[in-house]
């Protein structure tokens, strides 16, 4: 996917954001870099996966971001944040390796100030595979969001997949 793309599938669930941002599972960084795009100038991007080689390539260039080899499924640290909450997160194209979706996204919520948002990129009506072991088609998501403390979970857009089916963008927003 183009970062353009990409910017068009997630700039409306980001909508006007700014302050510090986690991408989880940024592989390569297509999201990432989008999501800096999007995001007000002076934001800082924690681009967080397993992956050190994948992450390589956010290393240097992309201002703002700061990347962090970690699997975002279980405790991680996030450099300069401490106690801090973040003002939102991006799960592209990851949390369909998750076999616990709703444990994970609710211990992530809680590193999320309240009013802060998630937004989530995934495949609608896809079959699961290896490479989408856990499908989370766009009619669970609110059941999701909601299982996990957020609210006003819905769908802001869609695209057709270079590998079949859909991919949808979808935001909700931590509740107190």
């Amino acid at each position: 996917m183009e970062i353009r793309d990409a910017v068009s599938l997630i700039e409306e669930a980001v909508g006007d954001s700014s302050g510090r941002w986690a991408d989880l599972g940024a592989g390569g960084g297509t999201f990432t870099r989008a999501l800096a795009d999007v995001l007000a100038p002076r934001s800082t991007i924690f681009a967080v996966d397993s992956d050190a080689r994948a992450l390589a390539s956010l290393a240097s260039g992309v201002k703002g971001v700061i990347t962090v080899n970690a699997d975002f499924t279980s405790a991680f640290e996030l450099p300069g944040l401490g106690a801090d909450l973040l003002d939102g997160v991006l799960i592209a194209n990851a949390l369909h390796f998750v076999r616990d979706a709703e444990g994970t996204l609710t211990q992530l919520v809680r590193r999320i100030r309240v009013g802060g948002k998630v937004v989530i990129v995934e495949y609608d009506r896809r079959a699961a595979s290896r490479w989408v072991p856990y499908p989370i088609p766009s009619a669970r998501w609110p059941e999701l969001a909601e299982l996990a403390g957020l609210s006003d979970p819905r769908v802001t857009a869609t695209k057709p997949s270079e590998y079949s089916g859909m991919l949808y963008a979808a935001t909700a927003t931590r509740r107190i």
